[in-house]
């Protein structure tokens, strides 16, 4: 079973079960499986659809009856067919109906399998199609990926709907991630004199339990540790490099997000590096990250090496710097240079961050020779969703181990 198809189906039963059928009872798993399976000789259900869900299943129908694995309906060859034509107006059509007949979540999915299943790239590239879209961060990647060959009266459109996703991302995650860092800049910035408001009273009670006093049941405060405010701090300077080879689309998204969220922070100067096999420095764009994204061009071929000896080239405060490489590590230039110029940034107290991704997608495909490698320094590689980001900047900010995820 389509695995796509059964979350569709899942999705849209929520509006309630066929006319006739009691809600899990025989009547209803017949709809459901008639839903699923698609009709016509392929099913053995024998149950007729009618009214709403036949419209979702001709919604259905046209996506997934096209391919191996696909479902319902066959041309006269008995091959599956999709009916879904490769002209704007008709994809438009449906693209109104999927969001008529199921949640925002089931239409991202099908959108995606659209694109990816039928070829309809291309039709992003009219601003009728990018209207009816339901945007995401799947749909930004590929737009993007489609940036080169965009035609000028499409780019205004493209640009609102990549605009709406980043400010929606940007709503998300921004509090969040300025809470995280700031209380870890205050942390790194600990005085050995605080104020009764300054005291870390935690690290306060760990470095006086030689002080316990048991009868009493009390620690005696006999050094006191505290952290200094933020405007205290001394800032801290932050390096993202961006790989943008095709497979990494979502993590420049979010990285371009988190970058304009970081250079918003006054007590952090962050560089924004993005590179395939040339190293692109976007940091002058950090005040608008749609234009960073624009700015970038997926696909293409990788050399960590250049973009890592540019980014060692910009550090002036090795002991204050973190740099957070992007990447799924498939290195197109030289491996032992990378190497030796990670060992290097980090042998001067750089600490050095290698995500294989940030997104909410997992583990991708990655290099797990050279990611071993980096492990072996000390700079252990791992996928990172979104909302761990800030947790992992946090340790890196305060020179603590990282928060890295069970594999």
């Amino acid at each position: 079973m389509d695995g796509a198809v059964d979350g569709a189906v899942d999705g849209g039963v929520a509006g309630g079960p066929g006319k006739g059928s009691a809600a899990g009872g025989p009547g209803e798993r017949l709809r459901r499986w008639r839903l699923v399976l698609g009709g016509e000789a392929a099913d053995g259900t024998g149950y007729a659809l009618s009214g709403r869900d036949a419209a979702m299943d001709g919604a259905l129908a046209s996506l997934y009856g096209a391919g191996p694995g696909g479902r319902g309906k066959r041309d006269r060859s008995g091959d599956r067919s999709a009916g879904l034509g490769a002209s704007a107006p008709s994809v438009a059509r449906w693209l109104g109906d999927i969001r008529t007949y199921f949640p925002s979540s089931v239409v991202q999915v099908m959108q995606r399998d659209a694109i990816d299943r039928l070829g309809l790239s291309a039709l992003l590239l009219e601003p009728e199609m990018l209207e009816a879209v339901e945007a995401d961060v799947h749909l930004v990647g590929t737009l993007l990926s489609l940036n080169r060959a965009m035609p000028e009266e499409t780019k205004e459109t493209a640009r609102a709907v990549v605009r709406k996703v980043v400010e929606d991302l940007e709503k998300r995650l921004a509090t969040r991630t300025k809470a995280t860092l700031t209380g870890a800049l205050d942390r790194s910035a600990r005085i050995s004199r605080p104020r009764h408001r300054d005291i870390d009273w935690d690290r306060t009670i760990r470095a006086n339990l030689k002080n316990y006093l048991p009868e009493h049941g009390t620690v005696v405060p006999e050094r006191l540790v505290g952290y200094g405010r933020a405007s205290q701090a001394v800032k801290k300077d932050v390096v993202l490099c961006i790989d943008q080879s095709g497979s990494m689309a979502a993590s420049v998204v979010y990285a371009s997000v988190f970058g304009a969220v970081l250079a918003s922070m006054r007590a952090i100067r962050t560089r924004l590096v993005v590179f395939d096999t040339a190293v692109v420095d976007l940091t002058d764009q950090l005040d608008d990250p749609v234009d960073v994204l624009f700015g970038t061009q997926l696909g293409g071929g990788t050399d960590i090496n250049r973009a890592l000896a540019y980014c060692q080239s910009q550090i002036t405060r090795p002991a204050e710097t973190v740099v957070v490489l992007i990447s799924d590590l498939y290195e197109g230039g030289i491996r032992d240079e990378m190497l030796k110029r990670v060992a290097a940034m980090k042998g001067a107290g750089v600490q050095f961050v290698a995500l294989l991704a940030l997104s909410d997608e997992g583990a991708p495909a990655y290099d797990r020779e050279h990611a071993a490698a980096l492990a072996a320094l000390g700079a252990p590689a791992f996928a990172c969703t979104p909302d761990l980001f800030p947790e992992v900047m946090a340790a890196a900010l305060e020179k603590r181990p990282l928060p890295v995820p069970e594999a």
